[in-house]
């Protein structure tokens, strides 16, 4: 969320920054709002002012013991008027708040120019996509004929874009997760979180999700509680509306949770498959920081998140998204596309955002500084990684003529030393 007397001092500045990424906003309905909440701080400090100048003329004329019933009543009207403007003003400016929350966060300077996808830019790239002697197949065809997946029975119980895994499947899920978790525990500092999975409106809104992408959320009517698209939302909040110390920051948590989005926008897109589902489980990376060192805390976290690709020896590559590709609430954004060989393409198993003081504002998270007041700190969070597309791309590019499926080293100790899945007899 941006500051409103930001809004009120520079908004055509911010509407310039934004460019494409403001394409959405009413800024008409912004301004007018700015220049009604304008209008009425002015009438509400005139009418003080008489409200105080009338107090010291009663004052005056009971102290001169001069008749002062009409002053009186007139003070009692100006009270009256300045509630009432008061009231009016308070309805703008949460008007006004309402509006704030849909204009997205102004890119960082080093961010690519660029209307779309099209114009991220490449940073680097790890590793080569293997070389099949014979034409590789999709991780569902895998999946199925190692009896490890199997996405008919879950469209039973469920419906489409869910996925049940069995035996070596689920057993493959859990390895991931828990080989990144205690690489990001001991490797990288930080602190493991288990925090609840669904959240209210408040926390929501907070990391930005609402208002904005409420149709792409699961809501639970009853309680107005949501399923969490990320532990992003849950993490980031644990700390809302605190003040931290300074000697704390930088806060680093990890979180292994699954993750429950509607795709509503993506219609016909992915719909076979582990890489578009409506729940998946992912280990998320968070960071609460100081400003200042937010911008090198974003190469820490993309690099804790790369190291989790290197250690299962998995090709990708790193994105930096342009100006028209960012998410709403993020300043700056990596993705860590994985090399999937059935689509012959990357595809992202990670994203990777610097939210500034964007998601601070919103949650109200502050830190006090040596000196002066409390001020908002910097937010940031990455995949590290998204579980179900790592074994996407692992079943992928470890599959073998036969039909196996070789298991990465560094994850061997985690399956029991097991070095390979073999089709079902």
């Amino acid at each position: 969320m941006h500051d409103l007397r930001m809004l009120r001092e520079h908004l055509p500045v911010l509407q310039e920054q934004l460019g494409v990424r403001g394409a959405d906003v009413s800024w008409e309905a912004v301004n007018t709002l700015l220049q009604e909440c304008r209008v009425g701080i002015t009438q509400v400090e005139s009418l003080r002012h008489q409200l105080k100048t009338g107090s010291e003329h009663v004052a005056q004329l009971k102290r001169s013991n001069q008749p002062a019933d009409e002053a009186i009543v007139n003070m009692k009207r100006l009270g009256d008027q300045i509630k009432e403007r008061e009231e009016q003003l308070r309805g703008l400016e949460e008007h006004l708040e309402q509006l704030a929350l849909r204009i997205p966060n102004v890119p960082h300077p080093s961010v690519p120019q660029g209307p779309d996808a099209t114009h991220n830019v490449e940073v680097r790239s790890w590793g080569t996509p293997p070389a099949f002697s014979f034409s590789p197949q999709s991780h569902l065809a895998i999946g199925e004929a190692l009896g490890i997946l199997d996405f008919e029975r879950a469209s039973k119980i469920t419906g489409s874009r869910f996925a049940v895994s069995f035996g070596l499947g689920a057993k493959l899920e859990r390895a991931l997760a828990n080989f990144m978790l205690d690489i990001h525990v001991q490797q990288h500092g930080y602190t493991e979180v288990l925090p609840p999975f669904l959240v209210n409106r408040t926390t929501m809104t907070g990391t930005g999700q609402l208002p904005k992408f409420e149709d792409d959320l699961f809501h639970i009517t009853s309680e107005d509680f949501f399923l969490i698209p990320t532990a992003e939302v849950p993490v980031t909040n644990l700390h809302r509306d605190e003040i931290l110390p300074l000697h704390t920051l930088p806060l680093r948590y990890v979180a292994h949770t699954p993750c429950f989005r509607r795709e509503a926008g993506s219609y016909g897109k992915d719909t076979k498959g582990l890489i578009r589902v409506h729940q998946f489980n992912k280990v998320e990376l968070v960071v609460l920081t100081v400003p200042e060192k937010s911008d090198e805390e974003l190469e820490r976290l993309t690099a804790a998140a790369e190291s989790i690709l290197q250690q299962l020896e998995l090709p990708y590559r790193v994105m930096s998204l342009c100006t028209g590709d960012l998410g709403f609430s993020a300043a700056k954004t990596y993705d860590l596309e994985v090399w999937v060989p059935s689509q012959n393409m990357y595809r992202e198993v990670s994203s990777c955002s610097n939210f500034e003081e964007f998601q601070a504002r919103r949650a109200t998270i502050r830190f006090r500084p040596k000196e002066g007041k409390p001020v908002f700190l910097h937010t940031l969070n990455g995949s590290g990684v998204a579980v179900g597309r790592a074994l996407v791309a692992l079943l992928e590019n470890y599959q073998q003529e036969d039909g196996s499926v070789r298991i990465p080293k560094a994850l061997q100790p985690y399956l029991g030393g097991l070095d390979r899945i073999v089709p079902q007899a």
